[in-house]
């Protein structure tokens, strides 16, 4: 019976020498994927109409007594924040999944807490909040090539900051700050929100969005482009 042969560096065992040679299974290997719509523009308009209900609650738009139904009404955003991370995980979008996924639980606990009104449960918001806009920061740090995710960002940053300094400190003036910031992001949110769906329709970009490097590639490369690397992509690679 023969013996396996072995392959050195440079004769079909790219690892090294000392290992057996396997052939090249590209030819052999299939890769199926599902294209779906863009969750993108459902997230966004989440984080808008949550980022508004709970914006105008600070402002003194509804009454003190209105907590519950604020709590009530951000609860929704919980559940479609939470499809959004799916979807975005199953496109291989690990930045938007990533972001959605903590937006979700945030919107979560925040509604939780306004709905049951447990002891010491604002101070307790102020500590997710501050640890919040710490992780939206260092989303921020790797986000610069989608310009407009990337500036959604930087308005959260001060926005869930503030907010942390008014549930800690029960200032007045950083209630009503936040609130402002609230509504700036809303804004934010919304325009990226369109300009994301008006191209996903359109099929190209209507409304500046900024994309640059590989996510400008993503969107105007060719099928090329879009498979470089494919194999080490996760949930191809054998590992995370």
């Amino acid at each position: 019976m023969p013996e396996p042969t072995t392959g050195t560096a440079g004769e079909g065992d790219p690892l090294g020498a000392g290992r057996r040679f396997e052939p090249d299974l590209r030819g052999m290997t299939r890769i199926n994927l599902r294209p779906i719509a863009s969750p993108m523009p459902l997230g966004f308009y989440t984080v808008a109409i949550a980022s508004v209900i709970v914006g105008c609650f600070q402002l003194g738009v509804f009454e003190e007594g209105g907590r519950r139904a604020v709590g009530l009404a951000i609860l929704p955003a919980f559940v479609l924040q939470l499809l959004v991370a799916v979807l975005a995980f199953g496109a291989r979008d690990v930045v938007a999944a990533t972001l959605m996924a903590c937006f979700s639980g945030l919107w979560l606990a925040t509604s939780l807490t306004l709905m049951t009104d447990p002891p010491d449960g604002i101070r307790v918001l102020g500590v997710l909040n501050a640890v919040f806009a710490l992780f939206v920061l260092l989303m921020a740090s790797v986000a610069g090539r989608k310009r407009a995710l990337w500036l959604v960002l930087c308005t959260a940053v001060p926005r869930f900051a503030v907010a942390a300094v008014a549930n800690l400190t029960g200032a007045d003036w950083a209630g009503v700050l936040s609130g402002w910031l609230g509504l700036l992001l809303a804004v934010v949110a919304l325009y990226t929100a369109f300009a994301l769906l008006l191209e996903d329709m359109r099929g190209e970009e209507a409304l500046p969005i900024g994309r640059s490097g590989p996510a400008h590639h993503a969107v105007e490369g060719d099928l090329s482009v879009q498979l470089r690397d494919l194999e080490r992509q996760a949930g191809v690679r054998r590992t995370l």
